[in-house]
């Protein structure tokens, strides 16, 4: 590229300006004979909203308290796939629409790695959902009207990431799975993946032959695929806290083991 052809520091601050809706003050620009202030001041209003945008998702997300990844202890459990954690947390998965499945036994550190993935989402300026499988069922359920659940259903739909946590730890009859379908449904239209952490033990969900997610059965009621593959967006993506890679879920039906 010719110097030429790099925009000037005055087309760049006039982008700027323009990017932050201050259209009175980029009209202005060309009769403005030092920049320099004017930048300053910029910065000074970029970088808070930066932080007014960050805090704001922050409450919005519900993270909670957690223990940071960089104190996780990679000696317990005995196998973790390092290299697939790393891609994980460069959150390709969002941008691919594709969504991920933690799976193992309880106690090794799902929530956290689900709950860290979220917080550094949020970091990165995405918007994020963090809830238990049945605070979000229970909370939808709770709707009394078409109207009032259609407008419930934005909470867990419109960020960008929704992290799910202890799914299958609660049995749940037809009406809640008919919730869930519909969550599920609509992040799939818009391709905003779910980072979901399952229960081992309460169920036992199969992985068909052909490698879709799994399938959850409440109550012997309904039987739904709870994370459709995305064929028209690309492929998916599995894994398993003692091994993050779509073979070994497969050999353990999502609950760790081989």
């Amino acid at each position: 590229m010719r110097s030429s052809d790099l925009p000037s520091d005055r087309e760049q601050l006039l982008e700027r300006l323009k990017r932050l809706g201050l259209h009175g003050i980029a009209s202005s620009l060309d009769g403005m004979a030092e920049l320099g202030p004017v930048a300053a001041l910029l910065g000074l209003e970029e970088a808070d909203r930066r932080r007014r945008s960050y805090e704001r998702r922050l409450r919005h997300a519900r993270i909670g308290a957690f223990k940071g990844i960089a104190d996780f202890d990679w000696k317990w459990p005995t196998r973790v796939d390092r290299v697939a954690l790393d891609e994980l947390f460069t959150l390709g998965f969002v941008e691919e629409g594709t969504n991920v499945i933690l799976a193992g036994p309880n106690g090794l550190g799902k929530t956290m790695i689900l709950r860290n993935l979220a917080h550094h989402a949020l970091t990165q300026g995405l918007t994020v959902r963090c809830v238990s499988a049945s605070e979000m069922l229970a909370d939808l359920a709770a709707q009394d009207s078409s109207a009032a659940l259609r407008r419930r259903l934005r909470r867990y739909c419109v960020p960008k990431l929704l992290c799910v946590d202890e799914v299958g730890y609660l049995s749940y009859d037809s009406r809640y799975a008919d919730l869930l379908f519909e969550v599920v449904t609509h992040r799939y239209e818009a391709r905003r993946p779910i980072a979901l952490s399952p229960i081992r033990g309460a169920r036992k969900p199969p992985f068909s032959t052909s490698g879709a997610w799994p399938y959850i059965t409440w109550n012997g009621c309904m039987v739904i695929s709870t994370l459709p593959d995305y064929p028209s967006h690309g492929g998916r993506r599995s894994g398993c806290t003692s091994n993050l890679t779509p073979e070994h879920a497969q050999k353990c039906q999502v609950c760790g083991q081989t």
